[in-house]
């Protein structure tokens, strides 16, 4: 499910939110934007993360573990269809019922 707003707007919001003059709070940007407050916070809680500045799983790695959860998911259907083809055909190689062997 693709992002509701860019990560180009994320990342300007959070620069605006870090660069803040006294007096004006995350409130305000938020409503500026039109975020969510909260939203706000994970933005700059997860640019945080992504800065090193805070421990936690990086966009990167959220990626990436994304990206091989669905290779795995692949591979894993496709190691069934290999299995079922393996049994049917193993099956198809057996002698039926009836025959006679010399």
């Amino acid at each position: 499910m693709p992002a509701p707003y860019p990560q180009e707007f994320r990342e300007d919001v959070v620069r605006v939110a870090r660069s803040r003059e006294d007096g004006v709070t995350l409130a305000q940007i938020a409503k500026d934007f039109g975020v969510h407050e909260m939203t706000l916070h994970k933005w700059i809680r997860q640019a945080d993360i992504d800065d090193g500045s805070r421990p936690g799983k990086t966009r990167e790695d959220s990626t990436e573990l994304r990206d091989a959860r669905k290779k795995i998911r692949l591979l894993e259907q496709e190691n069934e269809v290999l299995r079922r083809a393996a049994a049917y055909l193993s099956q198809a190689n057996l002698p039926g019922k009836g025959s006679t062997r010399s």
